[in-house]
């Protein structure tokens, strides 16, 4: 008879999470997924399977969360456009100054995996896209509802203009892994806000 886990697998998943948003996927070793979920070599294989496995999942994760926080805001019908673009950029600017290692922000996990893995890691390319694809919908949908009722005024197609924001959040995160301060970040934002309108 198989032995129950004495382990909270959810817990252990939010700290293999957070071991690789912070360090990477490649420079997360073994080791370190040891010492974050404070489990053995054998429990981390006998649950996850693998390291890439727990990769997966871990991202899925985040994505999730974080992308559910996102349409939370973008999908408030009861704000105005342009108030809850803003909100969305407040929540970016916000949240690279709650997960910070050094003075520096440990960025987005998705924006991070992007960069390291997109190219070479089919599995995780498609969970990108996914995110991707379901994030501009809801960003080209509140431009659009902004154009038709006049609270943003460019002529632009809406998802030209979701694809430049969703560029600019990507900017921003990477901006404040290199030490970019909340003044900075949030001119960025106001800059890039300030284009729906011209």
């Amino acid at each position: 008879m198989a032995r129950p886990r004495t382990f909270d697998e959810e817990r252990a998943l939010d700290a293999a999470m957070r071991a690789f948003w912070a360090n990477g996927y490649e420079a997360t070793s073994t080791q370190d997924l040891c010492e974050a979920t404070g489990l053995g070599r054998s429990s981390i294989y006998n649950t996850f399977s693998s390291k890439h496995a727990l990769f997966q999942r871990a991202l899925a994760r985040y994505i999730d969360t974080m992308t559910a926080t996102q349409l939370a805001i973008l999908e408030d019908a009861g704000r105005p456009p342009m108030e809850r673009l803003r909100a969305v950029f407040a929540r970016i600017v916000d949240s690279e100054f709650e997960c910070r290692e050094d003075e520096h922000s440990i960025g987005c996990l998705t924006v991070n995996t992007t960069v390291e893995l997109a190219g070479r890691d089919p599995e995780s390319a498609e969970l990108l896209a996914r995110d991707l694809a379901v994030r501009l919908a809801a960003i080209s949908a509140v431009i659009r509802a902004g154009q038709s009722g006049g609270d943003i005024t460019s002529t632009r197609d809406a998802g030209d203009l979701a694809r430049f924001l969703n560029a600019v959040i990507g900017g921003m995160r990477i901006s404040a892994q290199g030490g970019a301060d909340r003044a900075t970040l949030t001119a960025i934002a106001e800059t890039a806000l300030d284009s729906l309108l011209h």
